[in-house]
């Protein structure tokens, strides 16, 4: 079996809220086991057989939106591919540790074309700063999130591509507890 982190979008924010017993049990019921969720913004641990995670992403989606009368995309990554995220260094440490500043990661359904990465890139500013490195998204973030110009919704449009973004520290969380 193979442990997985589901991480949805949609799930507690504009108005869509799911109790995190109940979104335990709708993986439940997709077979999958040793169900547990992690604060409630979707993030989700499983395990099962399948190795094709396009697969249990889409499986999932389906029985959601199902359940729940709304589309909730998924983003799947294996435990072992989270520590490899977190330890991107996609940016330097004196950037990452400076006060008020602030990384999250986007979690994509594919890699990006090259084109896609470029416009992500150029909306680089002194208040924001992008990386791309496989499916992931990692925006450095140098004010409060309130005051920068960029949205997940402006990223998700540039690239072309749906994601969901999560704080470092929360993937950072789940890669220790679960690896």
């Amino acid at each position: 079996m193979t442990k997985y982190v589901a991480f949805l979008r949609a799930i507690n924010v504009g108005g869509h809220t799911v109790q995190m017993d109940n979104l335990r049990r709708l993986f439940e019921a997709l077979r999958f086991t040793n169900v547990e969720t992690f604060i409630a913004s979707g993030n989700v641990i499983f395990e099962s057989k399948s190795g094709n995670i396009k697969s249990l992403e889409q499986k999932i989606e389906k029985h959601l939106r199902k359940s729940l009368g709304y589309e909730v995309r998924t983003f799947v990554r294996a435990v072992p591919e989270l520590a490899a995220v977190v330890n991107r260094e996609a940016f330097s440490a004196k950037e990452l540790n400076a006060p008020g500043h602030t990384l999250y990661i986007g979690f994509l359904a594919e890699k990006p074309e090259n084109e896609a990465t470029r416009r992500v890139l150029a909306l680089s500013t002194a208040t924001d700063d992008f990386a791309v490195h496989g499916s992931e998204v990692y925006w450095l973030c140098r004010t409060s999130f309130s005051e920068s110009s960029v949205s997940g919704a402006l990223l998700e449009k540039t690239l072309g591509l749906s994601a969901t973004f999560r704080n470092v520290n929360t993937v950072r969380r789940l890669a220790a507890k679960y690896s």
